[in-house]
Order: C-alpha cells, then sequence, then structure tokens
C-alpha cells in the first residue's frame, strides 16, 4: 500500500498548505477537503505561542501502554523538549509485552522513528503512521509484523488508536516538523511509566529485563528533555547522547545490513516501501 507515496510527493515537490509556509503555497489554494493538508488549527497556533513554540518544532512521540496515553512532545528553539498534549489511546489490544510476530494482535515496545514515507493520508482509520515495525531491533531477533500504525478511528488490531481529532492534530504537527527541515521523528513506546517503582510491580515478570533495557532510553529523556539517538548491538538496545557523533560502528546502510550488524534505529528510506 503505496499511499504514502502522495504525502512524500507532494511534500517534496511544493510543500503541504501549511500554517507559516505561505511562500511555498498561499493559504487561500488550500483544499478544504483535504484533511493531510488543512492547516494548524487557532487552538494549536495559541498554544505553541502560550508555550514559546514555533511552528514546525521538532516533534517526538511517547506511548504508555497500561496508562493509556500518548504524548506530544515539541522542541523549544535549540533548547529541551516540553510536553504540548496527551492524547488517550483509546484502543489497543492485546497485553503488556513486546510484539513477536504477525497476528499476535500485540503492539509494539520499543523505540521507532517515522519518517515521510511512513505517512498516510489516505488511511481507512481517518489518517495514520506506520511506526517502523520491525525496527532494527525486532529484525535481530526475528520478529515479524506489518504495518503497525498509529491512527484514528479508535479501532485497533495491534496498533494505537486515537480519536480522529487527536490524529488529524498529530499528522499536522508532524507535517510541518517535516517541512521545516525534521528528517524523522521518534516514537518510544513503553509498557508503563518506567519509574523503579512501576518496574517493582513486575518483578519477576518475563519481561522485566527488557523493561530494564527500555527504562534507559525512558530514563535519558527524563533527565536531559532530549530524545537520545539509539542503536542496536547484539541484540540490545543502544542509547548514544544525542549531541555526539555516532560511532562509525553505527554507521552502516539498514536496507542491506546484517540484522546483527550494530546500527542505528531509522525511519524508512528511498525505496523501502513496506
Amino acid at each position: 500500500m503505496n499511499s504514502d507515496k502522495t504525502f512524500t510527493t507532494g511534500l517534496t515537490r511544493r510543500g503541504f498548505c501549511a500554517t507559516g509556509l505561505t511562500s511555498l503555497v498561499a493559504l487561500s489554494a488550500c483544499s478544504s477537503t483535504d484533511k493531510a493538508l488543512e492547516p494548524l488549527s487557532p487552538k494549536v497556533m495559541a498554544d505553541l505561542q502560550r508555550q514559546n513554540l514555533k511552528v514546525g518544532a521538532p516533534l517526538f512521540v511517547r506511548v504508555f501502554k497500561e496508562e493509556n496515553q500518548m504524548e506530544v512532545w515539541l522542541q523549544q528553539a535549540y533548547g529541551p523538549h516540553v510536553l504540548f498534549r496527551t492524547y488517550e489511546i483509546c484502543s489497543r489490544s492485546g497485553v503488556l509485552g513486546p510484539k513477536y510476530k504477525e497476528g499476535d494482535r500485540q503492539a509494539p515496545e520499543g523505540f521507532y522513528m517515522v519518517s515521510q514515507r511512513q505517512m498516510n493520508p489516505k488511511s481507512q482509520y481517518y489518517l495514520s503512521f506506520n511506526l517502523g515495525f520491525p525496527n532494527a531491533f525486532d529484525k535481530s531477533l526475528g520478529r515479524t509484523g506489518t504495518h503497525l500504525m498509529v491512527h484514528g478511528g479508535c479501532r485497533s488490531a495491534g496498533c494505537y488508536a486515537i480519536t480522529d481529532d487527536h490524529i488529524k492534530e498529530l499528522f499536522s504537527l508532524a507535517r510541518e516538523a517535516f517541512l521545516y527541515g525534521q528528517k524523522e521523528f521518534p516514537v518510544h513506546a513503553f509498557p508503563f511509566r518506567m519509574s523503579e517503582q512501576n518496574l517493582l510491580r513486575y518483578a519477576g515478570h518475563p519481561h522485566e529485563p527488557y523493561w530494564r533495557d527500555l527504562k534507559v532510553g525512558y530514563d535519558y529523556f527524563e533527565q536531559t528533555r532530549q530524545p537520545p539517538t539509539v542503536g542496536v548491538k547484539q541484540q540490545r538496545y543502544v542509547f548514544l547522547p544525542h549531541n555526539i557523533n555516532v560511532p562509525p560502528e553505527f554507521e552502516v546502510q539498514q536496507a542491506s545490513a546484517d540484522p546483527l550488524a550494530p546500527q542505528l534505529i531509522r525511519g524508512w528510506r528511498a525505496g523501502e516501501w513496506k
């Protein structure tokens, strides 16, 4: 399903009818019927101004299964990320724990990146974007699955579903971030808020070692308000400071890499239609 090509092609050739981008295309030319191209709402614009955020601010998303919450963070100019929205996840399937294989109805847990090519403006669930499962870590463990999405419609079979209004807002924030230069945005999906107290509730759980690995990435953001650079090495997540050059061993081409080779978690690139 290549409906995301329409999104990427439009973005590359002309840009969207996007607030703050009148040099690309006049707002009066916007299609009032295309929900993927609608300008940011007056409420979003007012909330951006109130939090000292710019249109097109870099985007970061966190998901918490047990709490059924999805957080949207935006970065202040050359500064930390601030919490902009918290959406209710109105539907998800499965239980706490990672996704293993196609058809297990599990929603993924882990660290994912979303590029323009993963955005789907023609979704049957109003609007959606693909999480990028399986990522390099999942592939190193032989995990399988397709079309694991964040979407509207409040129905789910292994995805994270929010309301149509919320996916429309999130989609527009992502669109603006891409237009202003963000190449891909991180989505970190956790079983619950990764406090030590919460982990103690699950002491001895089969997934506890994996969840403690996830907590390292969670803690980095909690301490710095910057998402770490995430890679995979020897079938485990590796968390690198966001502001350093990536070690050469991680600079491999994902599409042709040995699944066990060290590599970064990346969004889809050109030619990687999943």
